[in-house]
Order: structure tokens, then sequence, then C-alpha cells
């Protein structure tokens, strides 16, 4: 993966984590230009080994001790208390920095990009630190961004299945060893989740917030306004589902201007970022399932909402660890070399 004529220093941040690992991974595939790549993670894990690319060998270092003077770019992704530490520190370094956390996401002087919907985004980096949005959130908007072009959205009402992925690796560690245990009705404990996941759903994601909201429902309607247009009002219910990977998410609009469900499928074929998949028989949509390992937004089930005026719902799927997280963060740092914000070795 090293280029000899170009390429740019990168730090991941949170590498032996799942998004860490995804980012190595879709930094390799992308052929992203790298003359060097670090591995960063907590003290405990330094020392570990690392796969970046088919047939390179990272040993992790430890970020507490780690001098981020003349890296180009960090991936961030390894909590939002330690990026709170860490992300600033690579900034003062010259060392810019894309943050996955929900630490500086609400910042107003800091950037929260999605490459489809805003790149304008960062011609208002002041702090060195550009946030990556929330996994659910980063799909809708993809998916909004091209009809709201043309019809303006007026309202979003959007309930969401998430995997637990979104939970980190102990969240799928959680949800493989108790549905073992449920077929042999061994008893199980939450730990990582408020109830059972295995063969359930639980409508809570986060913490809860003074008007019943949990924190993740609030994040996707600050960071769509944020992103897309602070004018849209957004309305979530979250729910964490017995899936490994890939978000779903069943969203109804209304708009400021009439629209067909024709109309929206031949915009939606045309837009960056989505695959549109919506044919009105068996098996004619996309499923989480399915999603895990593509990079783009999957649009089906587009329809009329005649209970609202001018009402358009679809359901749309996406791998949470790859453009929730990890592409996002790969494609926001290709946006960077594009806009000639980072300068070649």
């Amino acid at each position: 993966m090293e280029r000899k004529d170009m390429g740019y220093r990168v730090a991941v941040v949170g590498a032996t984590g799942a998004v860490g690992r995804e980012i190595l991974k879709t930094l390799a595939e992308r052929d992203f230009p790298v003359s060097e790549v670090a591995a960063l993670a907590s003290g405990r894990s330094a020392g570990q080994e690392i796969s970046f690319g088919e047939d390179k060998v990272l040993k992790v270092r430890n970020l507490e001790t780690f001098d981020f003077t003349g890296w180009d770019i960090g991936l961030f992704s390894p909590g939002a208390s330690v990026s709170a530490v860490h992300a600033p520190r690579a900034a003062a370094a010259g060392c810019i920095v894309v943050d996955n956390t929900s630490q500086f996401r609400m910042e107003p002087d800091v950037p929260l990009v999605v490459p489809e919907v805003n790149p304008q985004a960062l011609d208002s980096i002041k702090r060195g630190i550009i946030a990556n949005p929330n996994c659910s959130t980063i799909q809708m908007v993809v998916a909004l961004k091209p009809l709201h072009t043309r019809w303006g959205v007026k309202r979003v009402s959007v309930a969401t299945y998430q995997s637990v992925s979104g939970a980190g690796k102990e969240g799928m560690d959680e949800l493989f060893s108790h549905t073992k245990a449920g077929f042999v009705n061994d008893p199980t404990k939450p730990e990582q989740f408020t109830k059972e996941i295995a063969f359930n759903c639980i409508p809570h994601i986060d913490k809860f917030m003074d008007d019943g909201a949990t924190k993740e429902e609030w994040k996707m309607a600050v960071e769509t306004r944020k992103i897309l247009d602070p004018d849209i009002a957004v309305f979530a219910t979250c729910v964490r589902v017995p899936v490994f990977i890939g978000h779903g998410e069943a969203v109804h609009v209304e708009f400021e201007k009439p629209v067909t469900a024709s109309e929206a499928r031949a915009v939606l074929r045309e837009a960056p970022g989505i695959t549109v998949v919506d044919h009105r028989e068996d098996g004619g949509y996309i499923t989480q399932l399915e999603c895990q390992g593509e990079d783009a937004v999957y649009v089906s089930r587009i329809r009329q909402d005649p209970t609202v005026p001018n009402g358009l719902a679809f359901w749309c799927v996406s791998d949470n660890l790859r453009k929730g997280a990890a592409l996002n963060a790969v494609q926001i740092a290709e946006l960077l070399i594009q806009q000639k914000r980072l300068r070649v070795r």
C-alpha cells in the first residue's frame, strides 16, 4: 500500500475497535495514497498486530505517548472522552483530524460533513477538526439530499432498526453469545444493552433526555439540521435490533412541493452514493443482511404517503461500519486531498 511517488502520513486512532479496523480496511481497498500508516490505541493494546491490506501488518502504538507532529491526517474512532483529549492535541501538532465520535459534532466551529451532501462545509475548518456524523444520520441525509434539493424537505419522521455493531464489538459479542444461549436454554444477563437483545427489539439507544427522547433520537434531529437545513423538523424513534451489521430506516417525509414516487425514484437513481432497488414484488428491496460490506445507501419501498400534504415514504439500509463510519471518514480525507487542503509528501 505504500506509494513512492506521493502520499500522506495517516494515523488511525482506535485502530483495534470495529470501526478502526474498518477504516484500515477501507484505506487499503480504496488505494488511499499513504506513505505511512500508524495504528493507535490504548496502552493495553500497544504491541498487538493488526492487518492493513492483504499483505501488511501494523504494530499498534500507544496513543497516550504518540507524537502527531509531521502526521497529515488522523482518522479517530476511540470513544468521545478519548477524542476530547487527543483530537485537539493532534490538531495542534498540524494533523487534520476526522473524528468519528460524538464529541465535536455540534460545536459550531467544527464542520459536520457527509461528502455527498455538504462538501462545502470543509470551507469552515477552524480548529483542524472535522466531525463525522452519527451512523443513522449519515444514511438518512444521503437519501434526503437529492430530494431536498428538488422539492424541499419540510418534516421527517423516521423509525430506525439499528444493528448491534453500533454498540461496538462488545454489542456484537453479546448478540452472538445470547443467541447461542437461547437455543440451549442457558440463562443470560444483558450487559451491553438494557434488555435481552437476542430475538428482541429494544426501543432505546443511548441515554434518555428530559423530553423522553433518547440521545440517539436527538442526534438524528440536530445533526440533520446542521448538515442539510436548519429549518427541517425531524422526529425519530431509534430501535436496536438483533442484526450484527447494517442499519435500516423507515423514513416518512413531508415536502414543500408536490412530488410523486416515480419522480423521487428517478432523482434518487441519479444521486451519488445511492443505489435504488425498488421492485413491487417479493424480495424487490434490500435488507440489512444484503448491504453488509457494501458502500452504498440502498433505497427501496418508495411510495406516496397520502396522510400528509406532499408526503413520501421510503426504506433505506446501509452498512453502519462502512458508510455510517469508516467509509465516510475516508471519503472526507479524500475530499481534503481533492480540495488541496493536505500537503503531499
